[in-house]
């Protein structure tokens, strides 16, 4: 057999080992337990499936220790705050979402304004009966978390739902009591917050 005949050959016993190489394994199941009555997701590992399920998250924070007795009562002083105005920014995320699906399926202009009103009039009623109470430092934490839950800013809500003059006039009335539609919600600078939200059973 001449050189070119040996490169032939080598070239084709490459060529058959990597085709088997590539065939396919059937995959191996673990075997099933009599107790073994929940389904779970798998994932193929070279021919085993390895069963896999997804666990919730969990947080855990440390005791944290106080500077200083003024510091701790400060503390407890904005975790009420915060309590007190979570379930707010949470009934504006749920009736803020509620609001874009009835748009997305509502093609007349027309009908689309009757949504928005009726989202309005539901928002003035709650504020009548109970947001109005709130002091200036309840409303401030609620702008951010409003900004936290629904990903958008009082002032670009009021905006998007009633028009720029709505949302400017707003501005000047919320100004002129001590609030800020525009105020945003960082984790980092409002770690405080974001710690009494994640430790206060909201989401679970």
């Amino acid at each position: 057999m001449n050189f070119k005949g040996l490169i032939i050959l080598f070239i084709v016993t490459i060529f058959g080992v990597s085709l088997k190489a590539q065939e396919p394994v059937a995959p191996t199941f673990p075997k099933m337990g009599k107790l073994d009555t929940i389904r779970v997701a798998s994932t193929n590992d070279n021919g085993v499936m390895i069963p896999w399920m997804q666990l919730q998250e969990v947080n855990i924070f440390a005791a944290r220790i106080w500077k200083s007795p003024a510091e701790q009562v400060a503390f407890n002083r904005l975790r009420y705050n915060v309590l007190k105005v979570m379930p707010y920014a949470l009934f504006a995320k749920r009736r803020y979402e509620q609001l874009e699906q009835d748009i997305s399926r509502t093609p007349e202009k027309k009908d689309q304004k009757k949504l928005v009103k009726q989202c309005d009039n539901e928002i003035k009623d709650m504020f009548n009966r109970e947001i109005k109470d709130l002091t200036i430092t309840q409303g401030q934490i609620l702008t951010k978390l409003i900004d936290r839950e629904v990903g958008r800013t009082t002032y670009d809500i009021v905006k998007q739902t009633k028009g720029g003059f709505a949302a400017f006039s707003y501005q000047i009335v919320a100004r002129v009591v001590g609030h800020n539609l525009k105020s945003t919600y960082d984790p980092n600078q409002d770690r405080d917050i974001e710690s009494i939200i994640r430790t206060s059973g909201f989401y679970q």
